[in-house]
């Protein structure tokens, strides 16, 4: 059976206000998505969540975002390719040197939010994002959709791609997810979502909002930091799947 990275969001929290229980989440996730400054996330926090990560040997990846402070990076918004792409590789060089200071380094990019979702079907800002992950230096992983044109553009770049899946979001009978604006969207009944992540890693399905079985191959399953009872809920997720016999390791 293919190991199963676990991933969550952190770092979502912006001088006194926090979103997310970093500390908590640093001790049951493999792989920690930093937030880099455009949606969420300061240079202070950045630096605790990249010590503790360090420390616990949690993988830290950059997770990049439209400038969005406001909207937390939800908002759709039409970038200029080449404006994209440096702030693609300014957020991830910003993350770096908070790595590099603990003693890490920066092991792979995951876009967030509206980004995320643009990249699924945007040739154009797909190739964007790409572009700044290779002028920020190094062959970095590529964390995104399956069958996304984010994956293909990083595939044909040479730089290493992982398809990741999601235990608390709704598919569509395309394998793509269900925008948050629409009803159930997000999966709240925390029996299901550890369900359908034991599901995701041991058979490469789930279920479709309509019923359907769809296929999602992923080497990463991202667990969301910013709902309740997250934590209690990520251990809950690795426990299931390492009683299922998925073995739970960084993709990197």
């Amino acid at each position: 059976m293919t190991p199963m990275d676990l991933n969550a969001d952190l770092g979502e929290g912006f001088g006194r206000w926090r979103l997310t229980d970093d500390e908590g989440l640093l001790s049951v996730v493999t792989s920690a998505n930093v937030a880099c400054g455009f949606h969420a996330g300061d240079p202070a926090t950045m630096r605790r969540v990249c010590e503790t990560a360090a420390e616990r040997g949690v993988r830290i990846g950059a997770q990049v975002s439209y400038r969005d402070l406001a909207g937390f990076g939800r908002r759709a918004m039409d970038v200029p390719s080449a404006e994209l792409a440096a702030e693609v590789a300014y957020q991830i060089g910003a993350l770096e040197v908070f790595a590099r200071a603990a003693g890490t380094r920066v092991a792979y990019v995951k876009p967030h939010g509206a980004l995320y979702n643009r990249v699924v079907g945007d040739e154009e800002q797909a190739a964007a994002v790409v572009d700044g992950v290779l002028l920020a230096g190094g062959a970095l992983p590529v964390l995104g959709l399956p069958g996304s044109r984010l994956l293909e553009r990083a595939g044909r770049a040479g730089l290493p791609v992982v398809p990741e899946a999601f235990a608390d979001r709704a598919y569509t009978d395309g394998g793509t997810l269900v925008p948050r604006g629409q009803d159930g969207a997000v999966i709240a009944d925390p029996d299901a979502v550890v369900a359908r992540a034991v599901r995701l890693a041991r058979s490469g399905t789930v279920t479709a909002r309509s019923g359907t079985a769809v296929g999602v191959r992923a080497r990463s399953l991202c667990v969301h930091g910013d709902t309740p009872g997250a934590v209690g809920l990520a251990r809950r997720v690795r426990e299931r799947l390492e009683a299922a016999g998925v073995r739970v390791e960084a993709f990197s």
